[in-house]
């Protein structure tokens, strides 16, 4: 409503003088503050000029102010009505006349679309809107941003304070202020674990990471490489997958729209590689000791022959010591798996075990030297054959079924002869030592040149004799009697001694005399 009023006629009635209104100067306009405001109106705007006592109507465009108040000659306050987005003509009226008119705008509210980002710890932050020229505020929650810029009648950037959780995004103008949008301050990251904390240069590796604030990860990076993939399973865990990159260690990091997390270490590791086993064949039962060597072996993880996992111990860079598991005959490939991945391959033979059937011989002196020939299955690479308990004084493997072996000295008596292989030990063969022969008399110790006496001896260890000789010249027949007798016929020969010997598989005895007479 208007606060002044007009207490006379604007014109004098005919015939009379005109009134004294009528000689008042018209009101004039120098300014508008605000010269705009919403369309909504309710804006209370000052306007200065002369003459403005007395005002009687202030209008806007063609709609009077919602109420006005003449504060002296020179100042109105008016409320403006609501109108449309455009400019109008302000004026005011006295008894004087009407005022020259001033420009007023009537402004659209401002809109906000968009926040970019919208979740993030801060910082500069992207309104995307409407109406947004000669924005006077933005604010995040209540707080007026630390600093803004209107960028065009459709984007500010401002620079968020500093707040948590989650505030509403207004921009103020002339014509009001916008709807509002969600601004959500993110935590920034952090990281507690990786598991494992090392794998292979090639990449591939899945690792777990622990922390806090890890949802909406945006990025996960292995020394500036981003992850071959990742995965956000919680709030405190992402698994990834590490990318190839170069021996040595880097730091990982997660990234979100908090910011970038603190690194861990995590060490790249090249691949292990093998260059022998020590020994590469073995029996088929477990236990064979096998000495891996290569390179990069530390950490190893698993040794396995074929698909069979073993037990091992590292000795270094360059060497594992492993057992080998029982297996079939035949080759299988041995690799040994490290963080940096699982090597190349070597064979390991896994051999049948030797068998023996016969000895060509099967008894011998106790001095030893004799040759035996083993017969019998799987002997190619024999690596030892023992009499009892004593290797031989030398042997040889002639092929998969035979080898022969120089019988050691030993004392009288039974023993196993027995063949190893890289396959294990053989079956037992019975061997006998046998003691030499003694001869301790001859009956009769004489006879005739012509040969043909029957002559029995005396001794021991005389059983298996196999031969009898006087002098260079073999018995013409003998017979072992017993372990402590044999007979034998005298061969011809000229007058005179010879020594008799008696010869069996434990060697050749002692001479006794025997003299061949001629007949009278």
């Amino acid at each position: 409503m208007n606060t002044s009023q007009n207490p006379h006629p604007a014109t004098a009635p005919p015939g009379q003088a005109p009134p004294v209104d009528a000689l008042m100067a018209a009101p004039t306009l120098t300014g508008l503050a605000p010269g705009q405001g919403p369309v909504s109106g309710g804006t209370t705007v000052t306007l200065t000029g002369t003459n403005l006592t007395g005002t009687t109507a202030v209008a806007f465009g063609s709609t009077a102010a919602v109420s006005f108040s003449v504060v002296s000659a020179t100042q109105i306050t008016a409320v403006t009505p609501p109108g449309t987005a455009a400019p109008v003509q302000v004026t005011a009226t006295t008894p004087g006349g009407t005022s020259n008119a001033l420009a007023y705008f009537f402004l659209n509210a401002p809109t906000l679309t968009a926040l970019t980002p919208s979740l993030g710890p801060g910082g500069t932050v992207t309104l995307t809107g409407t109406n947004l020229l000669n924005a006077t505020a933005v604010s995040f929650g209540g707080t007026p941003a630390a600093s803004f810029s209107v960028v065009s009648a459709t984007q500010i950037t401002a620079t968020a304070p500093a707040a948590s959780g989650t505030v509403a995004v207004t921009a103020t103008t002339p014509g009001g202020t916008s709807n509002a949008l969600p601004f959500t301050y993110a935590p920034s990251p952090a990281l507690t674990g990786l598991t494992p904390n090392q794998g292979a240069v090639l990449g591939g590796t899945t690792v777990t990471l622990t922390g806090t604030n890890l949802t909406n990860t945006t990025a996960v990076s292995f020394g500036g490489t981003a992850a071959t993939s990742f995965s956000v399973v919680s709030a405190t865990q992402i698994t990834a997958t590490a990318p190839p990159g170069t021996a040595g260690t880097v730091q990982v990091t997660v990234t979100t729209p908090g910011g970038t997390s603190g690194g861990l270490s995590y060490s790249l590791v090249p691949a292990p590689s093998l260059t022998s086993l020590a020994p590469s064949q073995g029996p088929l039962s477990a236990g064979t000791t096998v000495i891996l060597t290569g390179t990069n072996l530390t950490g190893t993880t698993a040794v396995r022959f074929g698909a069979t996992a073993v037990s091992f111990g590292v000795g270094s860079a360059t060497q594992i010591t492993a057992t080998a598991p029982p297996g079939t005959a035949g080759p299988v490939q041995v690799t040994a798996t490290t963080p940096g991945g699982t090597s190349n391959a070597l064979t390991y033979f896994f051999l049948n075990a030797p068998t023996l059937t016969t000895l060509s011989v099967g008894q011998g002196p106790v001095s030893g030297g004799t040759t035996v020939t083993l017969t019998g299955t799987n002997l190619t690479g024999t690596t030892a054959v023992k009499f009892g308990t004593t290797a031989a004084t030398s042997f040889t493997a002639l092929s998969d079924t035979q080898a022969t072996a120089t019988a050691p000295a030993a004392g009288a008596g039974l023993v196993q002869v027995t063949a190893t292989t890289p396959g294990g030990t053989s079956n037992a063969l019975t061997y006998t030592y046998l003691p030499a022969p003694t001869l301790v008399s001859l009956t009769p110790n004489q006879g005739p040149l012509f040969g043909g006496a029957r002559v029995t001896l005396t001794g021991t260890n005389l059983t298996n004799t196999t031969a009898v000789t006087f002098g260079t010249t073999a018995a013409t027949s003998f017979t072992a009697l017993s372990d402590t007798q044999a007979t034998a016929t005298a061969p011809a020969a000229g007058a005179g001694p010879v020594q008799v010997t008696a010869t069996t598989p434990g060697g050749t005895s002692n001479a006794l005399t025997y003299t061949r007479i001629q007949s009278p």
